[in-house]
């Protein structure tokens, strides 16, 4: 499953760094698919979405720090646990109930996240 960050969020950015797949933003920030992925363009989401790459989105949250689900991989082919848990200060980075994948799931978004 992704990872969310909850509303106790101090918005104290450390997590920001540490995401390999730059899913997490600064509150009331727009997104790209594209930002720090192999992705441009048109492309089809492992879900089936259909979403331009390199068009902005709208922010998640405007009142804290939020990470972006669809390039969650809870850090999975990159490190042995989700880095944006490991360093919040106030341990608001947690499982995201709404958004439950498996493992295959996620190294399957990781590989198609980075084309590897």
């Amino acid at each position: 499953m992704a990872i969310i960050i909850t509303d106790e969020c101090i918005n104290c950015g450390a997590c920001e760094p540490e995401c390999p797949n730059t899913a997490i933003y600064e509150a009331a920030e727009e997104w790209k698919y594209s930002d720090g992925t192999e992705l441009s363009g048109d492309v089809v989401l492992p879900d089936g979405k259909a979403v331009n790459a390199d068009q902005d989105q709208d922010p998640v949250s405007d009142e804290y720090y939020y990470i972006v689900p669809d390039k969650c991989t809870e850090c999975k082919g990159f490190h042995d646990e989700p880095q944006c848990a490991a360093v919040c200060p106030v341990d608001c980075c947690v499982p995201d109930e709404e958004h439950v994948e498996s493992e295959k799931e996620l190294m399957a978004k990781q590989s198609f996240l980075h084309r590897e």
